[in-house]
């Protein structure tokens, strides 16, 4: 694992020192990369590559970056875990090795097959190679997104970098707000690819080859899509059926078990992040099965509701792994807020980044590797959204008056409806925000179709709310990454393997863990078992009630079922209480109305209101707060950049 950065810069003036730039590009970088660097400049182009080195293959300087290999240059981030088995391969074409690197692997099977190599490649991976002879420069990122890769285009100057902060050490590069990455940080508390914070500047979207050739023309092509499984999946879906549940479910464990093992590959110590719920401990069952016993690794809170760490050491105990747990207050989340907008780099609103940071240095101290599970409730239909939309859709359509409905409820002002709460609420369910929650409610029941009712729950902020803010360019999740028409569940499923599982989950787990020269693996994230999940019928993820139905079945045979039965908690964190108490200064600081003012971005008025009605128990959610608070902090950091 390491950071990646470099440029091709076809207008170049003479104006700058090249060699000086890419040090100071690849050198803010350095924190994941301690172990060694490196450049390789052509300067007639100009043309720079940098590299900052996580030796955990090949510790030797063998495996030292950017490597050549007669007219390719490679600088590259990432694991191919099967690199043995390719290099073997090519061993048997004639090609010679000098490092036990999956480095070389990789630049001798783009020499031997070009593009078509990378479907050869099992792991996470984003790389630059330089093609010497045809002058072009290509970029590739792995099929789920695990590893990212930004670039920047404008004025004949193209850079990419693994993080966006390498781009403002570069003395051309153009720092502007750019009102669609904003707006969509307000909405899902992320940025979805190919958009950033910045104009000119994107994500290369996930399971794709960018091209800039000789001429400064860029071509940007897919080489691999979850979509096409999920549609192959609906097309065989009688033959998936026609199999017994014990059948696949032998089947999936299988796969599983491979793609576990695979991630164990590595000439450093391995850990696991262990939360105690139904992917982390099916992780860690499968791999005692198989005898191997990891060091696993907790973060808990004092606040009950939010604690998953009893559960994690439960799980622990049983399948006799090496644990640690640490508990988080709100004094240590103070200590690492400040911290937020260097690690992430654009603004970041999922606030389970700050265990996922604490989790993350507490594994550096043991582990030099750790496993996180992510991509299971993506899978495996999870997340309660997924049914609760389902059920809500059913329940809709058998409404006699919904319209009627609809048109009353739209003449309620908000304000009232918050009124008519708080005089019944001893008899009501409890919310904090349910002045949003009512807002929600008639967006849902004017909603055309069950994603525009996924749509309105992901989102915080809606387009309403932004032209409140002051905000008028915003484009919708549906305008981004497309929806498809197959059976809701998958759908939705498929949305958030496109977008919220690459540009938030995995955006979260890479930065937190590099930010401490941690390598983070996702054994769930194997593309051979994404393939083959996406192709499972929904019935099967989701059955009778029960979610993950045939991932439990599995995990029941090594784990007993009331260690891990519990309501999904997700890695929460208890952001409302600690705002509402030992941390609430914090907000009146960043969000005060003179300093929301000075900034020129957002009506500081109504961010004067949503604080004012927060700290009053208003019915406002709590994330919109905490969303605005980050780009503030976000915008403190970079603002002399901007």
């Amino acid at each position: 694992m390491c950071r990646i950065v470099g440029f091709l810069d076809f207008h170049f003036k003479q104006d700058y020192q090249i060699d000086r730039v890419i040090l100071d590009m690849r050198d803010t970088l350095s924190h994941g990369g301690p172990d060694d660097a490196g450049v390789y400049l052509d300067e007639a182009l100009p043309l720079a590559f940098g590299h900052r080195r996580l030796s955990i293959l090949d510790l030797s300087t063998l495996g030292h970056q950017p490597m050549e290999f007669e007219n390719l240059v490679i600088t590259y981030n990432g694991e191919v875990y099967n690199f043995r088995e390719i290099r073997k391969e090519l061993e048997s074409f004639g090609y010679k090795f000098l490092s036990n690197s999956d480095t070389e692997v990789i630049l001798k099977a783009f020499h031997r097959w070009g593009y078509s190599a990378v479907h050869k490649f099992r792991g996470m991976f984003a790389f630059a190679i330089w093609d010497k002879e045809k002058r072009e420069l290509i970029l590739c990122r792995d099929r789920i997104g695990v590893k990212p890769l930004y670039y920047y285009y404008k004025n004949g100057l193209f850079m990419f970098a693994s993080e966006l902060k390498a781009f403002h050490r570069h003395p051309k590069f153009e720092k502007e707000i750019d009102p669609i990455g904003l707006s969509l940080y307000l909405q899902y508390g992320y940025i979805p690819a190919p958009y950033t914070i910045f104009k000119n500047t994107f994500k290369l979207k996930a399971g794709h080859f960018l091209i800039v050739k000789s001429t400064g023309e860029v071509e940007e092509f897919p080489y691999w899509s979850i979509e096409n499984f999920f549609e192959e999946g609906r097309a065989k879906r009688e033959s998936w059926l026609r199999k017994g549940e014990d059948e696949l479910a032998q089947e999936l464990e299988d796969i599983l078990t491979e793609s576990f093992k695979l991630r164990l590959v590595s000439d450093v110590p391995v850990g696991m992040f262990l939360s105690g719920g139904i992917d982390s401990s099916t992780v860690c069952a499968l791999l005692a099965k198989e005898g191997i016993k990891l060091k696993t690794f907790t973060i808990g809170f004092y606040e009950k509701e939010y604690n998953e760490a009893e559960y994690a050491k439960k799980v622990a105990n049983y399948l006799g792994t090496d644990h640690t747990e640490l508990y988080c207050t709100p004094k240590e989340a103070l200590e690492i807020i400040p911290k937020l907008p260097e690690i992430y780099d654009e603004p970041f609103g999922d606030s389970s980044a700050i265990p996922t940071f604490l989790v993350s240095k507490l594994a550096k101290s043991q582990v030099k590797v750790s496993l996180s599970a992510d991509g299971g409730d993506e899978q495996f239909c999870g997340y309660s959204r997924y049914w609760l939309i389902s059920e809500r859709i059913q329940k809709l359509s058998r409404l006699p008056f919904l319209e009627i409905l609809s048109r009353f409820l739209g003449l309620i002002h908000p304000d009232v409806a918050l009124k008519l709460y708080n005089t019944f609420k001893p008899i009501l369910p409890k919310y904090t925000n349910f002045r949003d929650k009512f807002i929600k409610l008639k967006n849902v029941l004017r909603a055309k179709d069950g994603m525009e009712q996924y749509q309105l729950a992901v989102s915080y902020f809606l387009q309403e709310d932004l032209k409140g803010l002051g905000l008028n360019s915003f484009k919708s999740l549906r305008e981004v990454v497309g929806f498809s028409k197959l059976d809701l569940l998958s759908a939705m499923m498929l949305a958030d393997l496109k977008s919220y599982l690459p540009d938030d989950i995995l955006v979260k787990v890479d930065r937190a863990t590099m930010s401490v020269a941690l390598e983070g693996r996702e054994p769930f994230l194997d593309h051979k078992v994404v393939e083959w999940t996406a192709q499972l019928p929904a019935e099967y993820k989701y059955k009778d009630g029960v979610s993950k139905y045939l991932l439990r079945k599995i995990l029941y045979k090594y784990v007993p079922k009331e260690l891990v039965e519990r309501p999904k908690q997700g890695f929460g964190v208890p952001v409302y209480e600690w705002f509402k108490g030992e941390l609430k200064e914090l907000y009146r600081e960043y969000l005060n109305e003179d300093r929301i003012k000075s900034g020129g971005i957002f009506n500081a008025a109504e961010v004067k209101r949503l604080l004012d009605d927060y700290l009053s128990d208003r019915g406002i959610n709590h994330n919109k707060l905490w969303l605005l608070f980050v780009f503030e902090l976000w915008r403190e950091r970079w603002k002399r950049w901007i």
